[in-house]
């Protein structure tokens, strides 16, 4: 990989270990979010391609149960989602000072706990399949192809998570064309072993479950192979210096924070559709076409996010408060242009989009009523996107988990107030509420925490309270 900014080999061994000044520009933001935004946008194609493969056995159960357990699979691994952006914020930063020891140290520790955590789900598989069958309380056709499904998937735990570890470390580097190159090899693995599996040898749901492993394991293969390579050009690092408390206790508050920030995220969209279940069932319909509009831009918003969190993270490290000033105004202009562009886009398409997704005629007509609600939500949202971004690149995780929980309160406050006087357009503006007070209360203590973190030169594996 080259530097965007350099254009030479950024190999960890040669970056200077004092810490280098470097400019951020509207390329160097491109080359990292440009790249993320379409590794992101090939997930999709893994669900479309997973129930296609399904769909072809003709068996509502099947489809029931494939449905079911990537509920279930998906926040298994939301949880633990804090292993890829807390390495990215932390590898960033010793990236910034030149620190090639400290950028290995933070992934090996990263990948440990990664493989560690990945044991430990795949051993408790039966358990979790259990669990999930009682939430999901399905017939017993569904519950049993759920469950095979998230036994088998949850075999590729280890393998993921340590996935995780390896995009975090290559995204902390700023290598935007590595990570989508991981990305497209992991999901395009994945959807031809699924259909290979899956269809040609009949193997059905477990076809696409065992996909799945198989894909995980050759993407951590590959990347664990790049990386290894890398890492062999550089002296071996002692086992003490890896169990340093602590960095250790660093890593494990960064984590914590992003796991809680990450939990109550959930949290607040289960929120939102089960105020809107008690709507209605046709007000649940339609919020749930339209919510994934709200995905979709995501999608986009997250590469500019994960460009946020590799400048700001390195401007950290490298102790320059311009390039961090500029990476957050540059990451945001990015992130505002392209939310505008998205919400525009949906104002305009939106019905078809809507007729595409569903044939029901009174769920197309109640759609198409909320639909500028939703549109907007990507302008209303980019804000907190942005910040979350800049936070975790400078491992501010505290200050993100308090605003979460801070914003978190306006919207229960604002969910049942507004949507008990004003239906689903109450419910609508309590997103938007939830979404504009997380972006501005970061925003509001971002001076404070700027002012504080560069006043003296950073001191490496520490972070400033």
């Amino acid at each position: 990989m080259e530097d965007a900014l350099h254009k030479q080999p950024l190999d960890v061994e040669t970056v200077p270990r004092e810490g280098r000044p470097f400019v951020v520009t509207h390329r160097l933001v491109l080359s990292i979010a440009v790249p993320m935004t379409l590794a992101y946008l090939t997930t999709p194609l893994l669900g479309i391609t997973d129930t296609a493969v399904v769909g072809q056995f003709g068996d509502a159960a099947l489809l029931g149960g494939l449905a079911a357990g990537a509920i279930v699979f998906d926040l298994v691994f939301a949880t633990f989602n804090f292993l890829r952006s807390g390495t990215t914020g932390l590898v960033a930063q010793a990236f910034g000072r030149g620190d090639g020891r400290a950028e290995q140290a933070w992934f090996w520790r990263a990948f440990a706990v990664s493989v560690a955590i990945g044991i430990v789900l795949a051993l408790a598989g039966p358990l979790i399949a259990w669990i999930g069958a009682l939430f999901m309380d399905g017939g017993p056709a569904v519950t049993e192809a759920m469950k095979g499904y998230v036994i088998i998937r949850l075999i590729c735990a280890p393998f993921a998570l340590a996935n995780y570890a390896i995009l975090g470390y290559v995204l902390g580097r700023g290598e935007g064309m590595l990570g989508l190159f991981l990305q497209i090899l992991l999901n395009g693995a994945n959807i031809a072993i699924s259909i290979w599996l899956g269809l040609v040898l009949g193997w059905g749901l477990q076809g696409v479950a065992w996909g799945t492993v198989w894909a995980e394991l050759i993407a951590c293969i590959v990347g664990l192979t790049i990386v290894l390579k890398r890492f062999g050009k550089l002296p071996k690092l002692p086992l003490a210096e890896l169990l340093d408390g602590a960095a250790l206790r660093r890593m494990l508050a960064v984590n914590r924070d992003i796991m809680i920030r990450s939990f109550v995220l959930l949290f607040a969209f289960a929120l939102f559709t089960r105020q809107g279940a008690q709507l209605g069932t046709l007000t649940l319909a339609a919020n749930a076409v339209l919510m994934n509009f709200f995905l979709v831009a995501g999608y986009f918003l997250d590469g500019f996010a994960t460009a946020a969190e590799q400048l700001a993270g390195r401007a950290v490290g490298a102790g320059q408060r311009k390039s961090f000033a500029d990476s957050v105004r540059l990451s945001s202009f990015w992130g505002f242009a392209l939310s505008g562009l998205v919400a525009a886009i949906v104002l305009m398409f939106g019905n078809q989009l809507v007729a595409f997704i569903t044939t029901a005629a009174d769920v197309r007509e109640q759609a198409a009523a909320f639909l500028p609600w939703a549109a907007l939500t990507a302008v209303s949202g980019v804000l907190a996107f942005q910040m979350d971004g800049v936070y975790i690149g400078a491992t501010w995780s505290r200050d993100m988990r308090n605003m979460m929980l801070l914003s978190f309160v306006l919207y229960i406050a604002a969910l049942f107030g507004l949507s008990a006087l004003y239906g689903n357009t109450g419910l609508w503006a309590a997103l938007h509420v939830f979404l504009i007070a997380r972006g501005l209360s970061l925003t509001a203590i971002l001076p404070f925490r700027m002012r504080e973190t560069f006043a003296a030169k950073p001191v490496p594996g520490v972070e400033p309270r």
